[in-house]
């Protein structure tokens, strides 16, 4: 800031001026109008206004490097309309996942493949609007375009530079993944001795199969041609590396695949891969069956031999871990044992594999099944009552798998017309099963341990179920394979800082908190001054400040403190 004197023939008025930038081109602003020089005379008494003036303007230089800088007072008009096409509101919570993305190194590795491949668009800019985008405004690419010039931080790239992107991003996603976990190493703890593996898919809008688009079976049920996605988890809950194949793909077949990468890229040896039963093949099993490998799978009880399923159903010989009694779960009071996990264990020796099978057992878990089966019931007794044309074949899980249907009377003659029923002996089949739960391991740990291992599964699926839900990966609008490859890519990404941000929070706060708090954290811009927030401040973003170390919660923060910001959250 400095003091301008402005002369007339009769007059001299002084200002606090200062230089700005307003739409890339320097120019002065007034900051404060003290007076005229007959105004400050008359004020001052014998003071010299100009030696007032100069010593002012040097205390509010002084207040600024000090952070101490007076208040902001910018003008408005009640009658001056708006700029039209300009923008006023920029969003600001993308900074707290820039700075995750560059302590990730993001920037660093969009660098090392810009010099392989010699191209002159900014790479590291559209990687990072596509994950930010992803988190906070996820849409397709088209849409993601325009939705990254609501940052506060402006793109330089148009569309087509996104497309091209998308091929480079394909191509190198096995360095993209080991890299990202290498680096993950610096800034976040990473449980890379138990690993979890699982599978979805992803449906296009599309009918015509070609490439990776596949018809295949469809976990969301969906008539579309679909991908399918294997990922990797770590211990902590933070994805470690994925694989994109064809949607008619068994995903049995999946795992050893993208386990060899990991093998080979991460310089990883010793862990335990923990798997659904879908996952389970016995040639999944014997893979993770040496060298420093191990597996914990669950099992279907349904599935087992006679004489195992007999064993696991057996009431007697079961136990907990707090005591060295023998239970039967048959002859247990319900109501002191209903939050208790029994166990029971043998090893068994199956298609050439030794392995432990641990067999759990809850009164809980039995009352809740048996509340879900109830409620199906219902549904399925509704439907014969009020619209039985509507009863179609299903899957295992649907409610209509109830529904019997009759072709004969009770006394053996053809009925003329075919007749619709519960089916008590699929719920009594079924029923036998409640509560009763089984996992497969090569490991001679503790059951309890085992169990507990087993149990974080569900963050596997939770991952997915972000990606699905709150990134809105699907359904995918892409058609070239290597840029649905590149999709699944920034999804990933999006997805590892996601946990890393969850992470620094405490993990205190839900998905949605996360995300829609995010999404609030708007500023108004005022010209030449800065960024107003107008989001409410609250919990959380006390906590997000706190985590990141700075704030953006002031009345107003000023340029230069945005601008110092922005360079924080980039490591600079």
């Amino acid at each position: 800031m400095r003091l301008q004197v402005s002369k007339t023939k009769n007059a001299a008025s002084f200002y606090v001026v200062k230089s700005v930038y307003l739409d890339g081109k320097r120019t002065n602003k007034v900051v404060e109008k003290l007076g005229t020089y007959e105004e400050l005379k008359e004020k001052l008494g014998y003071k010299d206004p100009y030696e007032w003036a100069e010593e002012y303007v040097k205390n509010l230089n002084r207040l600024e490097k000090e952070n101490k800088q007076p208040d902001v007072i910018a003008k408005y008009s009640p009658i001056k309309l708006i700029e039209k096409g300009k923008q006023q509101s920029f969003n600001g919570g993308y900074l707290f996942l820039q700075q995750i993305y560059y302590e990730l190194g993001l920037n660093k590795i969009c660098k090392k493949i810009s010099d392989k491949y010699k191209f002159t668009y900014d790479l590291n800019s559209i990687l990072s609007r596509l994950i930010y985008g992803r988190v906070i405004f996820p849409a397709s690419k088209l849409a993601t375009n325009q939705l990254s010039k609501r940052f506060i931080e402006q793109p330089n790239f148009d569309l087509h530079h996104i497309y091209r992107a998308l091929e480079i991003i394909a191509k190198e996603s096995d360095y993209i993944q080991s890299e990202i976990y290498n680096n993950s190493l610096k800034i976040s703890k990473r449980n890379s001795g138990i690993l979890y593996y699982d599978c979805t898919n992803y449906y296009f809008e599309i009918e015509q199969e070609e490439g990776l688009k596949q018809y295949g079976y469809s976990k969301e049920h969906k008539p579309n041609p679909i991908v399918q996605m294997g990922l990797f988890m770590d211990g902590n809950g933070i994805p470690l590396a994925f694989s994109i194949t064809k949607g008619n793909t068994n995903e049995q077949i999946t795992l050893k695949p993208l386990e060899k990468k990991i093998l080979s890229d991460f310089n990883l040896s010793k862990f335990v891969v923990c798997t659904d039963a879908g996952l389970a093949s016995n040639v999944n099993r014997k893979f993770n069956d040496k060298d420093d490998r191990a597996f914990i799978t669950t099992q279907s009880i349904k599935k087992l031999k006679g004489y195992l399923k007999d064993w696991a159903l057996n009431p007697e010989g079961w136990h907990l871990s707090e005591d060295n009694h023998s239970y039967n779960i048959a002859e247990l009071d319900e109501e002191k044992y209903i939050d208790k996990i029994f166990y029971k264990e043998r090893w068994i020796k199956e298609d050439g594999l030794e392995q432990k099978m641990i067999v759990t057992y809850s009164i809980k878990q039995k009352l809740y099944q048996r509340k879900v089966r109830n409620s199906q019931v219902e549904r399925a007794l509704k439907l014969i009552n009020t619209n039985p044309t509507k009863i179609k074949k299903t899957n295992q899980n649907d409610f209509k798998r109830f529904i019997e249907k009759t072709y004969y009377t009770p006394d053996g003659e053809e009925a003329k017309k075919e007749s619709y029923n519960i089916d008590t002996g699929l719920i009594l089949k079924e029923e036998a099963f409640d509560g009763f739960y089984a996992v497969c391991t090569n490991l001679e740990d503790d059951a309890n341990d085992i169990i507990k291992v087993n149990k974080r599964r569900w963050e596997i699926e939770e991952c997915f179920r972000i990606m699905k839900s709150e990134f809105k990966a699907r359904p995918v609008f892409l058609s070239r394979d290597d840029r649905i490859e590149a999709h699944f890519m920034t999804c990933f990404l999006s997805l590892i800082i996601y946990r890393i941000l969850e992470k620094k929070l405490g993990e205190k706060y839900t998905c949605n908190d996360i995300i829609e708090g995010l999404k609030d954290m708007n500023f108004n811009e005022v010209k030449a001054e800065g960024y107003i927030p107008s989001y409410t401040r609250t919990d959380f973003t006390d906590d997000l400040h706190e985590a990141f170390g700075f704030r953006t919660d002031y009345e107003i923060v000023t340029l230069k403190e945005m601008k110092k910001i922005i360079k924080r959250t980039k490591n600079q």
